[in-house]
């Protein structure tokens, strides 16, 4: 009876990631129906150039970009929460984003001053991928020194209050126009990610799952807490790197490109173990994947509604707080 409903679980998410990205492809400052969508699809038999472009180049990226992202986010805040043992910890709590978000505000802000343009989303994003990448090695050597994932936990936050430190530094001596780019990048965006730029973030988000497949028995042995683990053969500190490099290159990736995207890790992990009834990894991981697609695609349908109704560009990030938040406050009253 079990299989069954978590096969029709599955079934349900699937289905309503279709409709989703559907949704989300026809939504937007111009409506298209699903019949001009099915039009569009066929370059050659479209009857507005615009409109292919606008549907192939604009929003198919985003929606595929909102799929990927809202995965990565919820599966390393699973990975999170595991290792931690605590329910509020979320992709971000390593430095990650913190590490993304200096090297960004580095780029950004202090090269303005010798009246250097780095406004193109390709110097943005590589500034962030590298950032990130100093924080992960630098989280990551800790991690493997330390004993305790409480020590681990103490230094991420530690390195992220630097990097917003710095961050803050730079702020108060940037010009306005470096100042507002920066902040426009830390609200979060979809639409930022070309074809390109989706072809490489893929790839990175694509080795962290691969390594996550690879952790899934040795989490649910970390559920029993470390001494239980050691005692089934697990390798603590092997997997704690693993996880770490997991994390990084599943919440960096996406930082890198999207920016922060605030609430989603956090939240879905609670969402897939509520529904699937479990903390087994092997099930609560897919639907990680599946429930963070779903979510942040149905906050983009959200941007996309009040950008035609109410003529607003609201950043990703906001709604995903708005729909995510309450989530939280749920656990905390629970907990």
């Amino acid at each position: 009876m079990t299989r069954h409903r978590n096969i029709l679980l599955f079934l349900l998410l699937g289905i309503a990631l279709l409709g989703l990205f559907v949704a989300d492809i026809c939504l937007g400052s111009t409506l298209f129906s699903p019949r001009v969508l099915w039009e569009q699809s066929d370059g050659a038999n479209s009857a507005n150039g615009i409109y292919h472009h606008i549907l192939l180049n604009i929003r198919l990226p985003k929606a595929l970009t909102a799929i990927l992202a809202g995965s990565a986010l919820s599966v390393s805040g699973i990975l999170m929460q595991t290792l931690f043992r605590n329910p509020l910890a979320g992709p971000y709590i390593l430095g990650v984003s913190s590490g993304a978000s200096l090297g960004v505000a580095f780029v950004v802000m202090c090269t303005s001053l010798f009246g250097m343009v780095t406004a193109g989303a390709g110097t943005v994003a590589t500034s962030a991928i590298i950032g990130s990448t100093l924080v992960l090695l630098l989280v990551m050597s800790v991690a493997g020194k330390v004993r305790d994932n409480v020590s681990l936990l103490i230094v991420g936050m530690m390195v992220g209050a630097i990097a917003g430190a710095l961050v803050n530094i730079m702020q108060n001596i940037a010009n306005p126009d470096a100042l507002k780019l920066f902040i426009v990048w830390t609200l979060g965006s979809l639409s930022a990610v070309g074809w390109s730029e989706l072809t490489v973030m893929a790839i990175v988000l694509l080795v962290g799952a691969l390594i996550v497949t690879l952790l899934l028995k040795p989490l649910n042995g970390l559920l029993l807490g470390e001494n239980y683990a050691r005692a089934l053969g697990i390798h603590i500190q092997r997997t704690r790197l693993g996880i770490v490099l997991a994390t990084s290159l599943l919440a960096g990736g996406v930082t890198a490109w999207c920016g922060p995207i605030a609430f989603i890790g956090v939240a879905v992990p609670h969402l897939a173990r509520g529904i699937m009834h479990t903390s087994n990894h092997r099930l609560t991981v897919p639907a990680c994947a599946l429930l963070g697609a779903n979510l942040l695609l149905l906050c983009d349908c959200m941007v996309s509604i009040a950008s035609y109704s109410l003529s607003l560009s609201l950043p990703i990030s906001t709604l995903s707080s708005l729909v995510a938040a309450p989530v939280i406050i749920y656990v905390i009253l629970k907990k």
